[in-house]
Formats: C-alpha cells, structure tokens, sequence
C-alpha cells in the first residue's frame, strides 16, 4: 500500500499529515528517506517517523456518550477533563467531527486516520443528527423560518431534515439532520435564527446512533457499523472486532 496509508492506518495522524512529514524528510524505510507516493510493506519494512516505528495497529472504532464539560482534545490548557480520559488509552486515537465542550452526545473515535479524515471531509458530505432544546420563536415561526436557505457566512447550510415540536416551559424541541460539519454549525445555525439554546445533543454520525449509551459511556462498534461507516464515503475501512 501507499506510505502515506500506511501512516495514516497505524495512526499518524490523516494521509493529508502523513504526506507532510514525507515532504519534510521524517520519514524513512528500511534506512532511506521516503520519497512521497512509494508503496510499503507495513508488516516487513522499517518504517519510522523520525525515532518512532510505524506499526501496524489494530483498527479500534469506539462510540462515545460524550457528557457536557469534556472537551474534544488531548489536552487542555485550561485543565478542562477530555473525552480521552474516558475511553481507553488507544495508540493513535482521534476523534471524527468534534463537539463543543457544552456540547453531548455520540463521538466517534478511531486510530484509522485516513477513515476519520473521509468522514469528516465535506465531499462525503455525511449526515449528522442533533437535537436542541431552544427558546426564542414560537414552533409555527420556527418552521416557517426553516422552510427558507440558512445562509451562513455567504454559503446555504446543508441541512436535510428538521424537525420542530413543543418542549417544556415553552421551548421548542429542534431535531436536525445536517450533510456538513462546519465549525460549530448547530449552534451558529441557532443564532442566525434568533433561538437561544438550552440544551445540544448529537444523536448520530452516518449510520452510526447514540442509541442507549449514556453520559460518558462507550462502546465498540461492531464490524457491520464500520462497514456501514466505509460505506457514506465508498470506501472501506479497518474492521472492528
């Protein structure tokens, strides 16, 4: 397979990074800098990122409960607790589409650095469903305000599906599902609409749900779900246990 891949699939980081510690010289094979694009061996040939061997990992895909007030980081300065904390200690674990610290619900994370990087790229354009207790419109000027583009920051937000009902105190249950992953897009989607929100939840990533986990539980995704996951991109992807 391409060097690149390979990095990528033993969890340094996405192909794109990979390709860059290539150009820099960091990365060499059987003693010889690497040249970009040269097909690899990973279980015979010595790879390393300057003193660090590339070997191949085994691929781990977790769903995550991620609760409020975790951030989706390795480390915080503020000394903020981190979904890493939570999960187990994977070598290479990222995370696919981050949620703001005030954020919860399903997380997906993996040390498949190339299939984390097609999930979230907005070619693939994946679904992604979230549900928000919000205050500011009544639910029949909500709904009509939906049936309009959302114009944010001078493109249309991919939105697919919404969803409006009556929640307590006279808030309004907002269900979205949305084909993009902008920065904070949920939320500035919200604000463009005059709502204030309560409360944020994701409920799910392509095909994968958050279902019963909850807050700071995980799981293992089955080989089915990575398949399912390989599939919103057309592309295959390391197989779970």
């Amino acid at each position: 397979m391409r060097l690149q891949r390979a990095m990528a699939r033993a969890g340094f980081g996405s192909r794109r990074g990979a390709e860059e510690l290539i150009r820099a010289g960091r990365v060499r094979v059987n003693g010889v800098v690497a040249q970009l694009g040269m097909s690899v061996d990973p279980e015979r040939d010595v790879i390393l990122v300057g003193t660090r061997r590339v070997v191949p990992a085994r691929p781990e895909w977790l769903a995550l409960h991620k609760p409020l007030g975790y951030v989706v980081s390795r480390r915080d300065p503020q000394g903020r607790p981190t979904v890493f904390d939570l999960v187990p200690p994977v070598r290479g674990l990222t995370y696919v589409g981050r949620l703001d610290v005030m954020t919860s619900g399903l997380l997906l994370l993996t040390n498949d650095g190339e299939a984390a990087h097609r999930l979230m790229h907005p070619r693939f354009a994946v679904q992604r469903s979230y549900q928000a207790v919000v205050h500011g419109r009544s639910g029949d000027d909500l709904r009509r305000a939906l049936a309009r583009p959302v114009v944010i920051e001078g493109r249309p937000v991919r939105l697919v599906r919404w969803r409006v009902a009556a929640a307590e105190a006279g808030a309004s249950r907002l269900t979205v599902v949305l084909a993009e992953g902008r920065y904070r897009i949920v939320r500035r989607l919200c604000d463009r609409l005059g709502l204030k929100v309560e409360r944020l939840i994701r409920l799910s990533y392509g095909p994968i749900r958050l279902e019963t986990l909850k807050p700071a539980e995980w799981r293992r995704l089955s080989g089915a779900e990575v398949r399912a996951l390989g599939a919103t991109t057309g592309k295959a992807t390391g197989h779970a246990a």
